[in-house]
């Protein structure tokens, strides 16, 4: 176990020093191998590349999150070829159904929220469970490239206002309440809900004289 750290401890550093230079394309490039693959530091490599070129912050993110949506179709096609037999292995049909419905009626929420907030959210199971729920791709595409650009836009802004030790310090808090994200996702997740509902509602009620 101790040999594979180290052994991806290497492979991240040799990758980061092949793919650093780059500019834009590097960024993109980090942030699909991240998304498909082994977890990269994106928040701290994308926090060096605004801090030294922040006219330009906004491709930075821009290309990132085109690489987080294009590299969640590995765990999202993954999901889709087997993960219904996956899921069914650890939970009951009924279970698994109840899950579906509640995913089909919000899809796009569903998989917008987890890609706006940051670690440690468990980015990678909703991919896994867009895909086993059969999420349409440009669906999926589309919600996770907002999330992304979002998320990165906000960490962009906050490095070049303090400075980019300020993404070290929001992803330690954000691991030391990790219960309380996933409240606030849940709670945001409601509320987007409710909206919606009333929103509808309104548009099918007939108009008051």
């Amino acid at each position: 176990m101790k040999a594979l750290t180290q052994w991806l401890l290497k492979y991240k550093v040799y990758l980061l020093g092949l793919v650093g230079p780059l500019g834009f394309w590097g960024a993109g490039l980090i942030s699909l191998i991240d998304a498909a693959s082994i977890p990269l530091p994106m928040e701290l490599i994308l926090a060096g590349y605004v801090w030294h070129d922040q006219r330009h912050f906004y491709i930075y993110t821009l290309m990132a999150a085109v690489g987080a949506a294009i590299g969640g179709l590995v765990p999202f096609l993954l999901g889709r070829a087997g993960g219904e037999l996956f899921l069914l292995r650890r939970v009951d049909r009924k279970k698994y159904e109840q899950m579906l419905h509640r995913f089909e009626k919000q899809e796009f929420l569903a998989m917008l929220i987890p890609s706006l907030l940051p670690p440690p959210t468990p980015w990678k199971a909703f991919v896994f469970a867009a895909g086993v729920f059969e999420m349409p791709i440009w669906l999926f595409l589309v919600a996770v490239f907002l999330g992304r650009v979002i998320r990165f836009t906000i960490e962009a802004l906050l490095v070049i206002r303090y400075g980019p030790q300020i993404v070290g310090t929001v992803m330690t808090v954000a691991r030391q309440h990790t219960r309380g994200l996933l409240a606030v996702c849940a709670l945001l997740v409601l509320a987007l809900v409710v909206w919606m509902l009333r929103k509808n509602f309104n548009k099918r009620s007939p108009a008051r004289a």
